[in-house]
């Protein structure tokens, strides 16, 4: 395959996969067990997962790293296993895809707050992304993706971690936002004109938003995004705002439903679809059927 970042300025516009956690909890993740571990223990489960989003049309394929900095796992004592995490998540992707699409390596947040509001220094957090992200692309991924940031600090230290890494690997940088009554803002006062410029500056490839909103209010984010930046837009929606049904978090948005609504995505310009919490296969396979009606063709 061409380079991703090539393909994108020649006007291609793909679909990427969605949830992972979703798709584990269904097979067996205990709740506060570190979804990680299973790319050692579980194995077989994180290359049906890939091979589910690979027959569903996702043209890019997410590792199941995104808590795997040694910061995040050092809450769980995995700390000293990093290495071994990353290398394993990006061999079990791989074997489930082969070279037939891009796959994009996840990197977290660390759950940890940059002084002077915590308790860690700069140094730490961009260490600690530099450890996660050399052990991903030693096992060759072919995007790196720093994903769910609040932080717009945190994600600078990780974007310019990767870039530290490697110049050659594409940097994908998202955050999460609240619809507030002053407009789209993070948790950590972060707006999406500031978010731009940061990310930017820090030397990301493609930049968007995924997670805590769905696709409605994602089609809003979007328009925002391509009204600041030149660079590729990607956008990863959840399947609406959870509900709890008999216990159990369910999510709203349909296939069908999020395809429809994907066609305003495309429509505002934004290069890379896919889905986040409560998307399973079904909601990929929906918009690759869209994109495929559309003549959008990896």
């Amino acid at each position: 395959m061409k380079p991703i970042l090539e393909r994108l300025k020649n006007g291609e516009v793909f679909v990427s996969d969605g949830a992972i956690g979703t798709l584990l909890l269904e097979r067996g993740l205990n709740e506060g067990e570190p979804p990680e571990a299973f790319n050692i223990s579980h194995p077989e489960i994180i290359e049906e997962i890939a091979h589910l989003y690979l027959e569903a049309g996702a043209d890019i394929i997410q590792t199941n790293t995104f808590g795997a900095s040694p910061l995040k796992l050092s809450h769980y004592s995995l700390q000293d296993r990093t290495e071994e995490i990353n290398r394993k998540a990006v061999q079990c992707v791989r074997n489930a895809v082969k070279d037939s699409v891009y796959i994009s390596a996840s990197c977290g947040p660390t759950n940890r707050l940059l002084k002077p509001y915590g308790d860690i220094d700069p140094e730490d957090i961009y260490k600690a992304f530099e450890r996660q992200i050399r052990a991903q692309i030693e096992a060759g991924v072919d995007i790196i993706c720093i994903e769910t940031m609040t932080d717009l600090n945190e994600i600078i230290l990780a974007v310019k971690a990767a870039k530290t890494v490697s110049t050659k690997i594409p940097v994908i940088a998202t955050m999460t936002f609240e619809n507030t009554q002053r407009g789209f803002y993070t948790i950590m006062g972060t707006n999406i004109e500031k978010a731009v410029e940061g990310l930017e500056l820090a030397g990301a490839d493609i930049i968007g938003s995924n997670c805590g909103n769905g696709i409605e209010i994602m089609i809003k984010i979007a328009k925002f995004f391509k009204k600041y930046t030149n660079l590729p837009v990607i956008i990863q929606s959840n399947a609406g705002i959870p509900e709890v049904h008999d216990g159990k978090i369910t999510y709203p948005d349909t296939p069908d439903f999020m395809a429809e609504k994907a066609k305003e995505l495309i429509a505002s310009g934004v290069s890379i679809i896919g889905g986040c919490c409560g998307t399973t296969p079904e909601h990929i396979k929906a918009i690759r059927k869209l994109f495929d009606s559309l003549m959008f063709t990896i």
